[in-house]
């Protein structure tokens, strides 16, 4: 799908304040330089969704969602990135650009098709009811009491026989395509194209600017079905819309009532409750949610008094708790519905109840009461224990104890017993939450271990997500310090690693825009960098952080290839001591302290990054650079390159001592494709008895390390590690102990 222009989004973007964008669904705090509020994609008591209106993005440190202001309105009304750019250009009044993208081009021109096929419709309809073939509407409209101010605020109109609207759009110029596409018009068995509504009390339904989207057909006798609705199209999607808003959305400002259908809505607005508007479905979805959130500060549920409407208002409930909405759910008793409540006793009675309105817990505490008999004992136990069920999941200590002593007085139960069920559901569910959040972390622990590969250093993650940090800041000064140091392929964690890569792209390019640079890479990878730039790394001279974090890279390098070369070196003195092998020892050792002279400067690289060939030839560049200007320098050199072709008897048995401790370390080196034991036949070290004697018995290398390290280095802080190692992972030092006896 075509995008619009890099300066189209810039303009848009920046044309739409991230905090005033968010307002509209959260309610933000200002704490410091940042604003607060609870995160509407998890459910959370204490806020930890956090707005940077300096960096115009948004992070959660709760569920770890963020992004900026396009990825906030992506993810909150599920819409694509494309729409997200038209919603944002039309509340800032930017007039966006034609794509020229045949696909995107045809989707358009089929909307603009398609309002214009509904906006004909709702006028033909609605012209239609006042001639003489709408007789049996017009007695229907008589009946309801319907004024013609209310049939003009609505467009209510009148749908006639067989293909009269299908001849109408025709003649209007529109194409068969075009009107199956828009619902009005089907194809029957015959092949004819016949009108969808025939002989139905027709009712427009609006998008919240006004456009007719879709229609509503009702029944005029005992036909079936009672209603029948469009289907959903390019211009319709019956979750995200409420039916009645554009009329109420200037009377909500402080709350809205939401009903289940068309009529109630149009016979209340008709009888002074004009801030009134209906779902277009059974229950309320999470879209519908977000447009109530965002038009009214309180929702009144007016749903039917049956046993479907009390469902309805259940789950919508749970949907608008979801979203943080201030709920209420209005009571109509002596009626089925709204509708008949207001023509029954009259619009006064009706906004009273709607004053009345009760909470979610005074809902639950009266439905819970009609399947209990409170002058039964058991009953009575069971009503007061489901009720501190209810009142322990209210987390303000104040509304709790108005409930409990609210409820106490109206049931006749003791506050106390109330107080002391509650207080122990608390205490309990706090204690399951703990154990719950343990397992969890626990879960994570094992996870980590299952997948060791993928566990990086807590230390290393920090200095790596800092120096992502520094860069996203696109200092130019600190950019080009660390890329002389660091690579991008040198972090070790993945998406830092992925963020680097473009980072570095961009930054030498000097034309880092970060919320372009978040637009271009996928949830988790947006996650992650709203996450490091929302964190407070604490960082009072940014010099002086960088300094020590390289400083920390180039030291721990340094230290591995030297914990190499001391394990090797004594691997070699033991073998030589054991075989009493016909080699100059002293040279051999020397050959092992410089063997990786070129690994300290171009990392240890293996066969999945770059292949031998090229390795051994950057490793002589690497080792010809250090030794140049030495006065032993190309006697040194030489020294190295004999090992490298590990020919001669020291040359060789340096090398297969280089190997078998590789081997031994089997744990750091496996992923990386270090040859097996059991493919080394020739390998001379392998004559050891304590070797051949574990390796024929059948132990992990795990084993044979630990155990080998544990004869050879006692005193070695290396083997100290890998004894930590052994024992955290499970790896029986007594049955290692037993076979080597």
């Amino acid at each position: 799908m075509a995008r619009y222009s890099e300066e189209i989004i810039e303009q848009v973007r920046q044309n739409n304040d991230v905090v005033d964008v968010i307002s509209q669904y959260v309610h933000l705090t200002r704490k410091g330089r940042n604003y607060f509020g609870l995160c509407p994609f998890h459910n959370e008591k204490s806020p930890s969704f956090s707005v940077s209106p300096d960096r115009q993005i948004f992070h959660c440190f709760g569920c770890g969602v963020g992004g900026n202001v396009y990825s906030f309105l992506m993810k909150i009304e599920g819409i694509g990135f494309k729409e997200a750019v038209e919603q944002l250009a039309e509340k800032a009044n930017i007039q966006l650009p034609t794509i020229e993208n045949a696909e995107d081009t045809a989707r358009e021109e089929l909307k603009a098709k398609i309002y214009k096929i509904n906006q004909f419709t709702a006028e033909y309809y609605h012209q239609n009811l006042y001639k003489p073939t709408a007789k049996m509407a017009q007695e229907y409209v008589k009946k309801r009491k319907l004024t013609q101010s209310t049939l003009e605020t609505y467009k209510i109109g009148f749908s006639g026989r067989f293909d009269e609207l299908y001849k109408q759009l025709k003649a209007q110029g529109f194409n068969e395509k075009e009107m199956l596409e828009s619902g009005l018009v089907i194809r029957n068995d015959r092949g004819q194209y016949i009108d969808m509504y025939r002989n139905r009390l027709m009712i427009p339904i609006c998008d919240i600017r006004g456009k007719v989207i879709a229609f509503g057909g009702r029944v005029l006798d005992d036909s079936k079905p009672k209603y029948i609705n469009s289907p959903e199209n390019v211009v319709y999607s019956k979750g995200r819309h409420l039916f009645g808003l554009n009329i109420a959305k200037t009377e909500c400002s402080k709350r809205l009532l939401i009903v289940e259908g068309y009529m109630d809505v149009i016979s209340l607005h008709q009888r002074g409750v004009k801030n009134v508007v209906a779902a277009l479905g059974t229950a309320l979805t999470e879209q519908q949610g977000w447009l109530l959130r965002k038009s009214t500060e309180q929702v009144i549920l007016g749903f039917d008094a049956d046993g479907a409407g009390q469902t309805a208002v259940a789950r919508s409930m749970e949907i608008l708790q979801k979203m943080g909405c201030d709920m209420r759910v209005l009571q109509i008793e002596g009626a089925k519905d709204p509708d008949e409540f207001i023509v029954k006793f009259g619009e006064g009675r009706f906004k009273l109840a709607m004053d009345n309105a009760i909470s979610l817990v005074e809902f639950k505490v009266k439905n819970l009461k009609k399947d209990i008999n409170l002058e039964n004992t058991s009953d009575k136990i069971k009503f007061l224990n489901e009720i501190a069920k209810i009142l322990a999941k209210v987390d303000n200590t104040m509304e709790r104890e108005i409930y409990i002593e609210k409820i106490a007085s109206g049931y006749n139960i003791s506050k106390e017993a109330i107080y002391a069920e509650v207080n122990k559901l608390i205490y309990t569910n706090s204690k399951a939450d703990n154990l719950l959040q343990g397992k969890a972390v626990k879960t994570q622990i094992a996870k980590k271990i299952e997948n060791e590969e993928n566990i990086i250093d807590e230390d290393l993650k920090n200095r790596e997500d800092t120096i992502i940090a520094l860069l996203l800041d696109a200092n130019q000064k600190i950019f080009q310090k660390i890329k002389e140091k660091i690579k991008p392929q040198d972090f070790k964690d993945e998406t830092n690693r992925k963020i680097a890569e473009k980072l570095y792209e961009e930054l030498e390019k000097q034309d880092t825009n970060v919320n372009k640079l978040i637009d271009e890479f996928d949830e988790q990878t947006q996650n992650h960098i709203t996450k490091v730039m929302a964190t407070d790394y604490e960082i009072e001279n940014i010099d002086k952080a960088v300094d020590d974090i390289l400083l920390k890279y180039e030291r721990e390098r340094l230290e591995s290839v030297a914990e190499h070369i001391f394990g090797v070196q004594m691997l070699a003195i033991a073998m030589k001591s054991e075989y009493e092998y016909d080699i100059d020892i002293k040279k051999t050792l020397f050959m092992l302290a410089i063997h990786e002279l070129g690994e300290t400067i171009i990392g240890d690289l293996t066969q999945f990054q770059i292949s031998h060939e090229e390795k051994e030839k950057q490793e002589h560049e690497a080792v010809a650079n250090i030794l140049r200007g030495l006065i032993d320098g190309k006697q040194i050199e030489e020294l190295f390159l004999e090992f490298d072709a590990h020919q001669t008897k020291e040359a060789m048995f340096a090398y297969q001592c280089d190997k078998l401790e590789c081997d031994l370390q089997c744990k750091l080196y496996d992923e990386e494709g270090c040859v097996e034991l059991e493919k080394q036949k020739d390998n001379e070290s392998l004559r050891n008895e304590l070797v051949q004697k574990l390796l024929v018995e059948g132990d992990s290398w795990s084993e044979m390390w630990l155990h080998f390290g544990q004869q050879t280095y006692p005193y070695d802080d290396n083997f100290r590690d890998v004894s930590n190692y052994a024992i955290k992972h499970n790896i029986s030092l007594e049955k290692v102990n037993k076979k080597t006896k």
